[in-house]
């Protein structure tokens, strides 16, 4: 069933989703991990696909940038593809002096600066959290190949060039908040929207506070202790 921003036909795509934002590392991770990878869509650049990893069927597909790229295509995704679980993986700044590049963090909430829960017209403040057994089961792949994963708050900000500055990230540094990203508010919403999982996974790209930071090309292809730790969550996930 073809959507709007999806051309892949029924059974196209595997339970469980890898979703980078950048459709290259999509690519880079289906020619480096998937055995069989098939390309299964590529509607305005956003490049997916399905194959196998450890005998599994997995998917990987990009969401572009920002809350509202993400939430049509991981709606889409839920909603029309019979997709139970997305794991975001992708990058993040540090706005803790804990963490340091390169370091991988689970999101286990969710804070913003984004308007995306307005839709729902909750009479109160919407907390967007991970799925427990997606985290869990994550932190227990984690730990099985040796990786020291943090978990805790992400911030997930609208705007990359924030007026606030540093300033803006001390303050949300100081609620106990390990990094800024830019869609799991959206991720998470849609996911408790439609009764679905959802999980991100940053790895720590720049740091804020100590200025430190890697390249365009260094995020596409070396991020891979992240992404054989959502492969490996995928693969445990048949089994949920």
């Amino acid at each position: 069933m073809a959507t709007p921003h999806i051309n892949a036909k029924d059974n196209d795509f595997a339970k469980t989703v890898l979703m980078p934002g950048d459709p290259l590392r999509a690519k880079f991770i289906a020619e480096t991990f998937l055995e069989d990878a098939v390309q299964v869509n590529s509607v305005r650049g956003i490049l997916g696909y399905t194959g196998t990893y450890k005998g599994k069927k997995v998917s990987v597909m990009a969401s572009g940038m920002g809350c509202p790229s993400i939430g049509i295509y991981s709606y889409e995704l839920y909603a029309f593809y019979g997709v139970e679980n997305i794991i975001r993986i992708g990058s993040a700044g540090a706005i803790t002096e804990k963490l340091k590049i390169r370091d991988i963090v689970a999101g286990i909430g969710s804070n913003t600066n984004s308007n995306f829960a307005d839709q729902y017209g909750m009479p109160g403040t919407l907390a967007p959290t991970a799925d427990y057994t997606l985290l869990s089961t994550a932190v227990e792949s984690a730990k099985e190949k040796g990786i020291d994963m943090k978990v805790g708050n992400l911030l997930c900000s609208d705007t990359f060039y924030s007026e606030g500055g540093k300033e803006e990230s001390i303050l949300w540094s100081k609620m106990g908040t390990m990094a800024v990203e830019m869609e799991s508010t959206a991720l998470y919403l849609t996911a408790a929207r439609l009764g679905k999982r959802a999980l991100a996974l940053v790895t720590i790209s720049d740091h804020l506070i100590t200025g430190e930071e890697t390249t365009a090309e260094e995020r596409q292809n070396t991020f891979t202790q992240m992404m054989e730790i959502a492969l490996e969550t995928a693969v445990k996930m048949y089994d949920k």
